[in-house]
């Protein structure tokens, strides 16, 4: 298991970097302890925050409530819960629960 992720029973725990103002929205992969993501909108009144939790969300299958942000609120490292993921992103390396 990558030291990023971890599984909390049905609840997917991730560890990110997260880069605002890219070119567009995606999953780069393991960066040092922790999953880069880049997203597209600026880090500015929480802006970043919000369209990282629907990206998240749409890349996992789930609805937006089913995505908390548990740590790093105005930092670029962040700690997620996802609740019962419906889909993996290829290419970033999640080993199922199941």
């Amino acid at each position: 298991m990558a030291a990023w992720y971890q599984w909390q029973g049905e609840d997917l725990i991730l560890l990110l970097r997260v880069q605002p103002r890219a070119s567009r929205d995606e999953i780069v992969g393991p960066h040092g302890g922790a999953l880069k993501v880049r997203i597209t909108a600026p880090p500015v009144d929480g802006q970043a925050n919000v369209h990282l939790v629907k990206f998240i969300a749409a890349t996992f299958g789930v609805a937006r409530g089913n995505v908390e942000l548990l740590a790093g609120d105005s930092g670029r490292n962040k700690r997620m819960r996802i609740h019962s993921p419906r889909l993996l992103p290829p290419g970033a390396e999640i080993a199922s629960a199941k």
